[in-house]
């Protein structure tokens, strides 16, 4: 279940509505003098605050602050149709659409999917049609969005060649890039390399200062390999922490060549997250005989040979 494309102030600002909505919720019970039922908003004003914090010193799963804004909306909603005498039709559209903004689309869809029975136990087993065509209504305008948006994103993807947190061209493209450049070597008979890189400082750069040092990493490491090759090489995300740069005529040792100078520019390059660059560079080039799909499995097995001693570690 991946994260839902939304900025981090944008979450933000949900998890701090939600909180100011369900205490202004709170106090309209305390008004009313309606207290027993003012328990269940009091809660839940404090778990919401609870994701807020969460959100903001980034808890240790992205996805926990989403889940605890997600129950709190359901119990929330549960607790609100169970109180006589009428049962607005409000509470169905905001779990629905909390569901929606909060999850990835299947994801939403298989939880409302697997929730519908839940309303059978509920008040509103005796609604009329017209509200369950409401609700089924409803959470389809809702996919709806949703679906235009992976839609366009799967478009972008299948005609956008480039990574997209960095300049390098994403898998597919990289595959395709290297099978015509190893199709043109065979043809006329030149010589082709590709060199194997792996960034061990990746996966820490997350883990220790989020995304914008991961992103800092990627654009230093794009940045001094276009500026360190031809304009014809070709740089490729493999793997989320190895790259593949493919070097067409390019011989053994003019491949070493190109993996000192560019070990030497990253070393030079301090970032303020994580210091000195610290890049693993291997070169493989085509044995004699070998097919696309031979040499392919060399690479991917060379780049797991560079991240095994920080995976020991």
């Amino acid at each position: 279940m991946s994260e839902p494309q939304f900025s981090r102030h944008l979450m933000t600002l949900v998890y701090s509505a939600a909180s100011l909505l369900m205490a202004g919720y709170a106090a309209w019970r305390y008004a009313t003098g309606d207290y027993v039922t003012l328990f269940t908003p009091l809660f839940m004003v404090l778990v919401l605050v609870a994701a807020l914090l969460l959100h903001l010193f980034r808890s240790p799963s992205p996805y926990l602050p989403r889940m605890i804004l997600l129950v709190a909306t359901y119990l929330t909603m549960l607790a609100a149709i169970w109180q006589p005498p009428e049962v607005s039709l409000v509470w169905l559209g905001l779990p629905l659409a909390a569901t929606f903004l909060l999850l990835p689309l299947w994801s939403a869809l298989i939880i409302n999917v697997l929730l519908a029975p839940l309303w059978w136990i509920t008040p509103l087993h005796s609604a009329p049609p017209s509200w369950v065509m409401g609700f089924f209504a409803t959470a389809l305008l809702l996919a709806l969005p949703r679906w235009e948006q992976a839609r366009r994103q799967a478009l972008l993807r299948a005609t956008d060649s480039h990574d997209s947190e960095c300049s390098a061209c994403h898998i597919d493209a990289l595959h395709e890039r290297l099978q015509s450049e190893y199709q043109r070597a065979t043809v006329l008979n030149r010589q082709l390399a590709v060199l194997v890189i792996h960034l061990p400082q990746l996966d820490m750069a997350g883990e220790q200062f989020g995304h914008r040092a991961q992103l800092a990493l990627l654009d230093a490491l794009c940045q001094e390999v276009g500026q360190q090759c031809r304009d014809y090489d070709v740089l490729g995300r493999a793997t989320a922490a190895t790259f593949w740069l493919v070097l067409p005529t390019t011989s053994e040792s003019g491949a070493l060549l190109v993996r000192e100078r560019l070990t030497r520019a990253l070393s030079r390059h301090v970032l303020v997250e994580t210091g000195q660059i610290e890049a693993r560079i291997a070169a493989s080039l085509p044995r004699q005989g070998e097919d696309i799909e031979a040499f392919i499995d060399r690479l991917e097995a060379r780049a797991k040979a560079l991240a095994a001693p920080q995976e020991a570690a």
